[in-house]
């Protein structure tokens, strides 16, 4: 599976983005897919992730209420709504897939995009 993340940029404090991950393969509904993000200097955290249904999803607090994570098995693609957001959530974001149920940590996920980089000005 190749992953391709687009849809970063920059934004204010308060508004929104929609990050994208579109997926190459013909399994994609096979995976479950995460969001993880890194700030400069510090270590590649969990955002999202959801199930290879859709059914499913999980967020830490940090973003809970603010950011959804859905899924398009048609179109192959993974996507990131990002609303409230905060300078605190300026980071590179990843995406990343792995067969079977999804995880909060990096340790498992196969397949990782090249990353997005969002910026939210204060």
């Amino acid at each position: 599976v190749q992953l391709q993340a687009s849809g970063g940029g920059l934004a204010q404090a308060g508004g929104s983005l929609r990050l994208s991950c579109a997926a190459s393969g013909r399994t994609f509904s096979r995976y479950a897919l995460g969001w993880f993000r890194q700030a400069p200097g510090k270590e590649r955290e969990f955002v999202a992730a959801i199930s290879w249904t859709g059914g499913s999803t999980i967020q830490p607090d940090s973003v809970k209420g603010r950011f959804t994570i859905s899924r398009d098995n048609a179109k192959n693609t993974v996507y990131l709504q990002m609303n409230s957001l905060k300078a605190e959530d300026t980071a590179v974001y990843f995406c990343a897939a792995r067969e079977g149920y999804f995880l909060t940590t990096t340790v498992g996920y196969d397949y990782w995009g090249q990353g997005t980089q969002v910026t939210v000005s204060s």
